[in-house]
């Protein structure tokens, strides 16, 4: 069954899943600091619980990523985890579909931020060092 996990008042099992993949941050983000989770990231494609087996189909960012293995391992301990999970399966797509629209609104608020500080704090020491080099 593949649901939005907005039945009645009391999660979903697929909800659940999704709130426990919310806690895999994306390597990259976090190595740019952004620390955006992989649900906010547009990387999870699909959701099936069934019978106990939750089945996630997921989104790379690229062909060249190398987080499948990351992405695996930690799907399998958080969504493992829950009570009403028995199994878990993660399938991984070539890293050809994935694109920024697929993120949500406020990551990409977040990520613009992060990266318009980092060009701000470039620009005020590019500009500090040639200031240097011309009172040498």
């Amino acid at each position: 069954m593949v649901d939005d996990g907005l039945r009645g008042s009391l999660m979903t099992p697929t909800a659940t899943v999704r709130d426990a993949l919310r806690g895999i941050v994306d390597p990259c983000s976090a190595a740019t600091g952004s620390n955006l989770d992989i649900v906010e990231m547009g990387l999870v494609k699909s959701i099936e619980v069934s019978d106990g087996h939750a089945r996630i189909g997921m989104r790379l960012t690229t062909p060249a990523c190398h987080m499948g293995p990351y992405f695996i391992k930690e799907t399998r301990e958080r969504v493992g985890a829950l009570h009403e999970v028995e199994s878990v399966s993660l399938e991984t797509d070539g890293g050809f579909e994935w694109s920024e629209e697929m993120m949500t609104d406020d990551a990409k608020e977040r990520r613009q931020a992060v990266l318009d500080e980092q060009e701000r704090r470039y620009r005020e020491e590019v500009e500090s060092e040639s200031r240097s080099a011309v009172q040498e």
